[in-house]
């Protein structure tokens, strides 16, 4: 995923939540002062491989065995420790920083790639927590264009930009444990983000031409919302 291709995309995503492109750019622009940049050939054992992208939700204590089964397995934001609490050890954290920074800096001391992404909400994190973590092992991301040393390979929420990562790394088969998008436990901002998230992971699979199970009853409600946001680039 190339970001001519994502803007759109992000176009939407900011237009429909209020967000203000020149906070996330701002926040984009401390990561590339802080950070270093990471060739995403380090990542190249993906290629090919089934990667598990672990979502939060709480269904992944039910779901390891999908997780432990996978050639790769990415987790989005606390699905590292949860994960790690039943043995399952994660080859990426894809995170914004909100609720286990202390577990993303641990994972780049011990030679753990996390995608560290900095937002308009979150530069505070970013500026605090980014110079803690292994320079080698952080790969900064944003939602806006990519400067520097900061990539943008596509996505929205911590599970979704997982996804897409595996995506751009050539992984062969993705398969979802720890998805929830209709999780009643979430505040009204989550469940809008989780139903993007959903689009989001929809566009992915008709790009790849693959089916993932956990958009099972979702996807004709996705691509209506995506064919309003995308017109004819959705069909491409």
């Amino acid at each position: 995923m190339n970001f001519a291709t994502f803007e759109p995309v992000y176009e939407a995503v900011i237009a429909d939540f209020g967000f203000d492109r020149a906070a996330d750019e701002r926040a984009r622009d401390a990561a590339a002062d802080l950070a270093t940049p990471f060739p995403l050939d380090r990542l190249g054992d993906w290629r090919g491989e089934t990667v598990a992208v672990a979502g939060a939700a709480p269904c992944l204590a039910d779901e390891v065995a999908l997780a432990r089964d996978a050639d790769v397995v990415v987790a989005a934001s606390t699905a590292a420790d949860v994960l790690a609490d039943r043995g399952v050890a994660v080859d990426c954290l894809v995170t914004d920083l909100d609720k286990n920074p202390e577990t993303a800096a641990e994972l780049t001391r011990d030679g753990v790639p996390v995608a560290a992404h900095a937002h308009g909400d979150n530069l505070p994190a970013v500026r605090e927590w980014l110079p803690r973590f292994a320079d080698e092992w952080t790969l900064a991301t944003t939602q806006a264009a990519p400067v520097g040393p900061v990539r943008n390979t596509g996505g929205f929420t911590d599970g979704d930009r997982a996804a897409f990562l595996a995506d751009h790394v050539g992984a062969a088969e993705l398969v979802f444990p720890g998805w929830e998008f209709d999780d009643p436990a979430v505040d009204p901002m989550k469940a809008r983000k989780l139903d993007w998230a959903a689009r989001l992971l929809r566009w992915l699979e008709r790009r790849r031409d693959e089916r993932f199970a956990v958009l099972d009853g979702r996807r004709e409600a996705a691509d209506a919302a995506l064919r309003e946001t995308l017109g004819d680039r959705f069909d491409d």
